[in-house]
């Protein structure tokens, strides 16, 4: 196995990234302070008791160690910390057990995921985390596997498929311990699947249950009451798309309530006009469910989007707490889905106790009626003719990124986002189809093409039309209590502390510590990428560790490439670990930026070039970038040398030559025509990019 041969190559990297050699770890101590779940505990707060790291000693903050990870794609994932041993997961699902206080490699895993996967997804390689339990790391893998491995020495104790295989089915979501069982969802519902949780016995991976969210064809009979019920606010034939409702991330288990809390996701297809013609709120799309963890019975559900159509998942961070409200002490669960507004129900029933719009502007609702619970929707919230904007779009007003509570404070910190988008309905009837080689959106793609301006000015355009910004959110009184300025939105999850510091990304490739009470930032360390994930904090020996995975990558730089592309960041994935009075320092970034090639000539024309164009946004842009703005994951094909020959482009674009890379093959999709219309769009663009970078570089020559 891989993870043996690298446990053996452990001496020679460590060197390396802690700047000194191995040292054997030490036997857990009293004072010793882990973060054994993902979110730290049960309620998933990610607030952390210690302080030795504050206000007033955090200028002193320095780089403990640093661990370069195997791979170069995104980085999402929220180490734990047990028996003094920190582990972390990165692109491809590959496992790093690292001695928390040195960094030494103790073992590495590989589950050896088919590249070609790649293709079955929306945002990247990614991977949010691990589980740990009776001795076990669990880790679910991009291809629909659930593995358990020896928490000593990384070996496969159980590897059971969660997924069918043969359909676009993929996990990028950190597993969930309920009792004795780990609980998992899946992602797709882009691609035309079919969502549901399952959870397996701890000790044996043996199957327990498993819950779907969304109603399947009714010709083959209902699961269980809960999908008879949710099929009554389905019309048409909705499960021939899929349907969607993939929960692939937010499940949190309320061990008090003995309940788990399951988020779930968008339709598929979006456009609800496709997948339930006849209208219906299309439950359980864009709900809290909760179910009995024991047997996988519904218990109860809340939908914050009714005929979801927007991408606006629930899937975001759920967490617990007991708040005072109205004087009455109350179990609440709390959100800030995609949607813009923050929820606060009662976890016991799901009764909505408040919901307020924590992001401006929201285009699609106007507030949420307390009496209902349900959205009142502006006139124009489903007006999709390409020009109408919604807010949030379908990156959400928050995303994956996780939030944090200061139960001092009685503060939630959410990294925000404004980014607009505009719909457009979809202009052939292959576009209203499920399974044509494209993201089952059910809506036509080219509203997002880039603008056709000089390459400058598209950071331009993309900076003054976009945003984020870090609130701190006052879930009692619905409002917020400070917010930072907005800037570029890149801020990542969050982590709270007793030190009434704020942990996150931001700042462009930053680790920032802003002050919990203020919003302030009072320190901050450049990263060299971007830091997505959320940090944790452990203590050793008594000593404060702060540790954080990053590498810029996911969804942002395939679906949202043409906003990272212009902040020319690259990825450099690693585990930093901070510590007071920490020397370690990273390596100087190389200037290693490439010189562009000059193209091959365009020999098509105008039309030709257009029909590319819609071709390209069609099957290409989800992975490539709109306008062929990619943020560094997958390649930018203005650069590829395949452009050159037409049968070069055909052997990658038609028949898979890369497909051991990701690059599938597309000639079950479209011929060989549209395969040569795409080349000559982005040898159109490529040209474009080459003509004005060479132009600014002679004007700058003759200015020097």
């Amino acid at each position: 196995m891989k993870n043996l041969m690298v446990m053996m190559a452990a001496t020679v990297l460590v060197a390396a990234c802690s700047g000194g050699a191995p040292t054997a770890s030490a036997p857990s101590q009293k004072n010793d302070v882990e973060w054994p779940l993902h979110g730290l505990n049960a309620q998933e707060q990610r607030y952390s008791t210690l302080d030795q790291i504050n206000r007033e000693t955090v200028n002193r903050l320095g780089l403990a160690w640093s661990f370069d990870l195997y791979t170069k794609r995104g980085v999402e994932a929220t180490p734990i910390m047990v028996d003094r041993t920190l582990y972390v997961s990165g692109s491809w699902s590959m496992v790093y057990a690292l001695d928390a206080q040195t960094g030494a490699l103790k073992w590495f895993f590989d589950p050896e995921v088919d590249r070609s996967f790649l293709a079955k997804g929306c945002c990247d390689a990614v991977n949010r985390g691990v589980a740990y339990a009776e001795g076990k790391v669990i880790v679910a893998t991009y291809d629909g596997r659930l593995v358990a491995l020896d928490a000593s020495n990384g070996q496969v104790v159980w590897d059971v498929q969660t997924t069918d295989r043969d359909k676009s089915y993929t996990i990028t979501g950190a597993p969930r311990i309920a009792g004795d069982k780990v609980v998992i969802g899946n992602g797709g519902a882009e691609m035309g699947v079919r969502g549901y949780v399952t959870a397996y016995a701890i000790a044996t991976g043996k199957q327990a249950w498993r819950f779907y969210t969304v109603p399947g064809n009714p010709a083959d009979g209902f699961e269980n009451e809960a999908m008879a019920m949710a099929a009554k606010t389905w019309t048409g034939e909705w499960w021939k798309y899929g349907g969607g409702g993939t929960a692939w991330d937010a499940m949190t288990y309320d061990p008090e309530l003995d309940l788990l809390y399951i988020g779930v996701g968008n339709g598929s297809p979006w456009n609800y006009r496709l997948r339930s013609p006849e209208g219906g709120d299309n439950l359980f799309l864009s709900s809290i469910v909760a179910v009995n963890p024991n047997t996988g019975e519904y218990v109860w559900h809340y939908q914050t989007t009714p005929a979801e159509t927007w991408d606006y998942t629930a899937t975001q961070h759920i967490m617990l707490a007991d708040l005072t409200i109205n004087g009455e002490v109350r179990k609440v669960l709390m959100q800030a889905p995609k949607n813009g507004f923050f929820y606060v129900l009662d976890r016991t029933n799901g009764e909505l106790i408040s919901a307020d719009p924590f992001s401006s502007p929201i285009t699609w609702a106007t507030h949420i009626d307390l009496a209902t619970g349900r959205p009142v929707e502006t006139p124009n919230a489903r007006v999709f003719d390409g020009k109408n904007i919604s807010l949030p779009s379908n990156a959400g007003a928050h995303n994956w990124h996780p939030m944090s509570f200061n139960p001092e404070l009685g503060l939630v910190y959410i990294p925000t986002f404004t980014l607009p988008i505009a719909f457009l309905e979809p202009s052939e009837d292959k576009d209203r189809l499920p399974e044509q080689g494209y993201w089952n959106v059910g809506f036509d793609r080219m509203a997002n093409a880039m603008p056709k301006i000089p390459e400058e000015q598209i950071a331009a355009f993309i900076k003054a039309n976009t945003s984020g910004q870090l609130i701190a959110w006052d879930p009692i009184k619905q409002s917020i209590r400070w917010a930072q300025t907005p800037g570029l939105p890149d801020g990542g999850g969050t982590l709270s502390t007793a030190g009434q510091l704020v942990f996150h990304g931001g700042r462009g490739t930053h680790l920032v510590a802003t002050d919990a009470a203020t919003g302030e930032d009072i320190w901050w360390h450049d990263a060299q990428t971007t830091v997505m994930a959320a940090p944790i904090t452990y203590s050793l020996d008594g000593v404060q560790y702060i540790a954080v995975a990053v590498g810029i990558g996911g969804g942002a730089t395939a679906e949202a490439g043409a906003l990272v592309h212009s902040w020319k960041v690259k990825n450099r994935s690693r585990v930093l670990v901070y510590r007071l009075d920490g020397t370690h320092q990273l390596p100087p970034i190389d200037d290693d930026t490439p010189v562009m090639p000059r193209p091959a000539p365009v020999t098509a024309d105008v039309d030709v070039q257009q029909y590319g164009e819609a071709m390209y946004q069609r099957h290409c842009s989800y992975c490539h970038g709109d306008g062929l703005r990619t943020g560094g994951s997958n390649p930018d094909l203005r650069w590829s040398l395949a452009t050159s020959t037409p049968s070069a482009w055909n052997a990658i674009v038609l028949d898979g030559a890369l497909s051991s890379a990701g690059m599938v093959g597309f000639k079950s999709f479209i011929g060989e025509v549209e395969a040569q219309a795409i080349r000559q769009y982005v040898l159109a663009e490529a040209n474009r990019l080459y003509e004005s970078t060479h132009t600014t570089s002679a004007v700058a020559g003759e200015a020097q």
